[in-house]
């Protein structure tokens, strides 16, 4: 609805006025910078309902440990763009569209629904909001490639992200790591993770993080006057306790509390005019060029967010090794976030919205033991999300603020819910000691209801409208261990995000938009070379990609925007290889996509040019304002992506070690709609990060110096509404980390 809202808001002004935080997961140093790892250590996955070796499973995954994103100074979700391949994460403010391999999210709104789903813990959290929830205390990461319509459900064309935190443990003893940091921007910040055994049957974990940082940006206000308003200031705090309880043998209880208050500052950002240092297609200098982080704004800036996750998981398993296990969550957020929308100090407009999300899920599953010849998976899902857009009116785009004249206000309030229900299952069987056949299916039904109270510029509107989405999708799979050393596999998969509901602009209630459907073709091959020292993954994919979902010009009056499906498919196919090499005291990982992303005929007006004439998405006819958009690339589908990364231990006596490391990411660059248009910033240019640290390690005491970005690029993050949000400058600081 946000992004919507900012469109309306954009064609009325045209037609009326012409942290660095981190992820750990060590107990002890060795751990943390995972240099006792051998080369043939089994690489676990769990995505799938099972504890799976990464190397003889048909999925394409990266699966990082908590150490490992510590050492790659991933501190974020934005950066784990430069530790895997295929990965792309732009930040947007007050949410982020993350795409695997050109599918995900398009759209900057809540009714587009995310295609890259994250767990945590083994829920699915929140698709559109509060998507700044600090890494800590981290068991591991593991991105999934693809549509993982079948395990996963809805919301996962592109991929799944499963983020698991360290549990507790029976009979550990009392364990754990204290880590402060400080840093350049005033950054001082701390976490801390701990076990505490009760008895032989019960344990908790207590884990906390707390980081408060100056913000990044030179803010002005008109005619270079102070700026008085927030400067992206960070203040962050988030806590989590846990309990695992194990009653009687067989039966698992475990429950997780999470809760954090984010003040993000404010999000500052800058016309997209104002970053090209030429103006596009030309080697004239920019008169208006500034840098992305000297920003003007005359207009207060706010963004903060807060939550609560509780989630209970309790397995039990039979004498036979059937496991029944129910997983079931809570989770209530808040996001109140306010912006400078012209970003200048010349104008005025401005958007503001305080709203109220909270979902619950549900998931029960008969999983059969691991090592048969045949197994098989069973489960039924639920989950129920509500977004609240709070009264009176707190969602409020105003192109005069300060004078409450509604003729110049877009409001609204109200209510939007979402239902989906599912059913699914998998059946396994080993053909023969070296082959396996897999397949799996899910039946999915999903609902959207709006409940909102539109006031479009002084016209109230009600919009009373539902929507439903079903949806089968499936995989099937054939893996070949050829030897113990080299894995081959071969699947077809399906996924699907629901359709939704278009925000009423004064034409009637528009139609819904469609689900999004995409069909993967993928073969692969894993293998072990060097008695285990190296790792390698290869493989060729490619995606129809049926109704992507796009916003473009209402159809017969482009004055407005509408958010509908493009009617032909998309092609989306390429090429991912990544490696992982361990000899001695040296190690290094490397990882590549190619990608090649071409639409299908599609014909549409760019809402952000105001016009009268009609534009059939079917037929056009191709016009200045009605384009043919056939062949062009997705949005958010960079042609390459690259990430490598080293370390190499030195040895500096019985008791200490030194150990230097480098990590290096290429993100391309990416088309930020469909329309193309440099000279309306649509070009995203490419982005090559590098992150560097040195730690010395004493016993149980651990300093590193670190450093992120260190060349400094200034490059956006992303663009909403003609703005461009900046990617983070270069960050350096020291960490000192405690284990007992």
């Amino acid at each position: 609805m946000k992004a919507h809202a900012l469109w309306v808001g954009a064609s009325a002004l045209a037609l009326g006025l012409g942290w660095s935080g981190s992820a750990m997961a060590q107990d002890t140093p060795a751990e943390q910078n995972g240099s006792e790892a051998k080369g043939d250590e089994e690489i676990v996955v769990t995505a799938q309902r099972r504890h799976e070796n990464l190397m003889t499973t048909p999925v394409s995954a990266s699966v990082l440990s908590g150490g490992q994103l510590e050492n790659k100074g991933v501190t974020n979700v934005d950066a784990l763009q430069f530790a895997m391949p295929s990965v792309v994460v732009n930040n947007f403010g007050q949410g982020n569209d993350f795409n695997v391999r050109g599918i995900g999210k398009a759209e900057h709104n809540t009714q587009t629904t995310t295609g890259v789903i994250t767990y945590r813990d083994g829920v699915p959290t929140f698709p559109g909001y509060v998507q700044g929830e600090p890494y800590y205390d981290i068991n591991n990461i593991q991105v999934l490639r693809g549509p993982q319509g079948t395990i996963v459900g809805q919301n996962a064309t592109g991929g799944a992200v499963f983020i698991n935190t360290n549990d507790p443990i029976i009979g550990g003893g009392t364990h754990g790591y204290v880590q402060v940091q400080g840093g350049n921007f005033a950054d001082v910040g701390g976490q801390f993770g701990v076990n505490l055994p009760v008895s032989d049957r019960f344990a908790m974990r207590v884990s906390g993080y707390g980081e408060r940082r100056d913000g990044f940006y030179k803010v002005t206000g008109p005619g270079g006057v102070p700026y008085k308003d927030n400067n992206n200031d960070l203040r962050m705090l988030a806590g989590r306790i846990s309990f695992l309880w194990k009653p009687v043998d067989g039966l698992t209880i475990l429950s997780k509390t999470d809760a954090a208050y984010m003040d993000f500052g404010a999000y500052p950002a800058s016309p997209q005019g104002q970053f090209p240092e030429t103006l596009p297609g030309t080697t004239t200098p920019n008169p208006n060029h500034r840098d992305l982080f000297d920003i003007t704004a005359n207009a207060p800036g706010a963004a903060h967010d807060k939550f609560v996750r509780s989630i209970l998981r309790i397995e039990y398993e039979f004498a036979g090794g059937v496991r029944l296990r129910s997983v079931s969550s809570y989770q209530w957020a808040n996001t109140y976030y306010k912006t400078d929308l012209d970003g200048t100090s010349n104008s005025v407009s401005t958007f503001f919205d305080d709203v109220n999300e909270q979902q619950m899920t549900q998931e029960i599953a008969l999983i059969s033991p691991d090592n048969r010849q045949v197994t098989w998976l069973l489960g039924v899902s639920g989950v129920w999300n509500d977004y609240h857009f709070k009264e009176p009116y707190q969602f409020v785009v105003d192109l005069a603020p300060g004078f409450n004249l509604p003729a110049f206000q877009y409001k609204l309030q109200g209510w939007n819910t979402t239902r989906s229900l599912a059913a699914w299952g998998s059946l396994g069987i080993q053909l023969s000691p070296s082959v396996k056949l897999e397949a799996g299916g899910r039946y999915t039904s999903s609902r959207s209801i709006n409940d909102v109270d539109v006031v479009q510029y002084g016209t109230p509107i009600i919009a009373d409208q539902q929507t439903q989405s079903d949806n089968f999708s499936y995989k099937v799979s054939l893996g070949w261990k050829v030897n113990p050393d080299h894995f081959l596999y071969a699947f077809v998969a399906t996924g699907f995000r629901p359709g939704g509901l278009n925000v009423p602009v004064g034409l009637g209630l528009p139609a819904p938009f469609l689900p999004e459907q995409v069909t993967s073709f993928e073969g692969g091959w894993k293998a072990n070379f060097a008695d285990g020292h190296v790792r390698t993954t290869v493989n060729g994919f490619y995606n129809k990609y049926h109704n992507f979902q796009v916003i473009i010009g209402y159809p017969t009056f482009p004055t407005f925007g509408i958010e509908l499906n493009v009617p032909h498919s998309t092609k989306i196919y390429g090429f991912e290889a990544e490696a992982e090499f361990r000899f001695g005291d040296f190690s290094l990982d490397a990882g590549v996509n190619l990608l090649h992303s071409e639409l299908g005929t599609f014909y549409a007006s760019d809402p952000r040019a105001a016009t009268t004439t009609p534009c059939n998405p079917l037929s056009g006819p191709s016009s200045a304002t009605c384009l043919n958009l056939a062949g062009r690339e997705q949005t958010y589908a960079p042609n390459f992506t690259f990430n490598v990364g080293a370390q190499y231990i030195i040895h500096a006596g019985d008791n200490d070690r030194i150990i230097p490391r480098a990590n290096y990411g290429h993100v391309g660059a990416q088309w930020a709609t469909l329309f193309e248009n440099p000279a309306r910033g649509d070009r995203i240019v490419e982005r090559n990060i590098l992150n560097a640290q040195v730690a010395w390690e004493h016993g149980t005491w651990t300093v590193t110096a670190y450093g992120t970005n260190l060349t400094d690029q200034h490059y956006p993050g992303a663009l909403n509404s003609g703005l461009y949000f900046a990617g983070p400058p270069r960050q350096y600081g020291v960490k000192v980390l405690k284990v007992f």
